[in-house]
């Protein structure tokens, strides 16, 4: 018997959920609280997976595209699934009430995931009967070419629950990576964020333009960064890996650990000096393409080149 998927909330994020379980084999039913959206967005999925086709990320596109439907109401699109994924406003309070309609509609053994980018699993989901198979499933934007997946329970989520859902993940073509305790921004923003805080403050106190910081990232660090992480990267970097590199260079790291950049990086006047120098494109949704498209790319050959 073929596993069901509710898909909740059918813009980019639960459009792109649809496509990556559909492509799997999986039914899907796609649910929208706004009228006419989950509707609209079965062609946009059976379009997707025209495009992941063209670069060898989908064998059969017009299958998968026929597995994905929009359902009338919430009920009908929880009706026997075995999983849940979430993807509604980045709220709260919406998170609140959506979750207690998902853990009461849903059947008892379902697992239930939010695609929450910021919100901790344990704000929502304390007082819910069912709240040991809740947790967060964060995809990366765009989820259906960048395939990693954070899974952070609450306290109380049951370990199966959250070993069910990392096999699930894997199951369906994703590399999900366990949150082993809840931290605000789970991983992966935790590191883009410092990331970013330092790239506002080189940028907006002049040490380079922003175009330049691009570059330091796209042709520097992000070419290592597209197959190997910072601990393997070290090891690699000093004879002796880490423990060598650790003993040869992380003074150095203190010191700008030291004087991190604040948190008025972000404000003003930094924004406006890194705005003045950057030329926002007029063609933004056509070099969302372009990126989409290189992503595809970089994805297949990575799935290519697996050791």
């Amino acid at each position: 018997m073929t596993d069901s998927v509710a898909i909740v909330g059918a813009g980019l994020i639960g459009r792109a959920w649809a496509m990556i379980f559909a492509r799997a084999g999986w039914d899907v039913r796609l649910f929208d609280a706004a009228a006419g959206v989950a509707e609209a967005a079965v062609p946009l999925c059976a379009e997707g997976l025209r495009t992941l086709a063209a670069n060898g990320l989908c064998p059969d596109p017009e299958g998968a595209a026929r597995r994905i439907r929009a359902a009338g109401n919430l009920a009908d699109a929880l009706e026997g699934v075995a999983f849940v994924q979430e993807n509604g406003p980045e709220r709260l309070d919406v998170k609140q009430s959506l979750f207690a309609e998902l853990d009461a509609l849903a059947p008892p053994d379902a697992i239930i995931a939010s695609s929450s980018s910021a919100i901790r699993c344990s704000l929502f989901t304390e007082s819910l009967p069912g709240r040991s198979r809740c947790l967060i499933g964060h995809p990366v934007n765009p989820p259906h070419l960048i395939p990693l997946v954070e899974i952070s329970g609450a306290p109380w989520t049951d370990a199966a629950v959250l070993d069910r859902a990392r096999t699930t993940y894997e199951a369906i073509g994703q590399v999900p990576i366990t949150v082993l305790k809840e931290i605000e921004g789970f991983i992966l923003n935790r590191l883009q964020g410092a990331l970013l805080a330092e790239a506002f403050r080189l940028a907006s106190e002049g040490y380079v333009t922003p175009q330049d910081l691009d570059k330091t990232v796209s042709d520097g660090l992000g070419l290592r960064w597209s197959f190997m992480g910072p601990f393997e990267t070290i090891e690699l970097n000093a004879p002796g890996g880490i423990a060598d590199y650790c003993a040869r260079y992380t003074g150095f790291y203190k010191n700008l650990a030291a004087d991190p950049a604040p948190p008025s990086v972000y404000e003003a006047p930094a924004t406006e000096v890194i705005l003045a120098n950057w030329q926002a494109p007029a063609d933004l949704p056509a070099r969302m393409n372009r990126r989409d498209a290189r992503l595809a790319a970089l994805r297949a050959h990575k799935a290519s080149q697996k050791d």
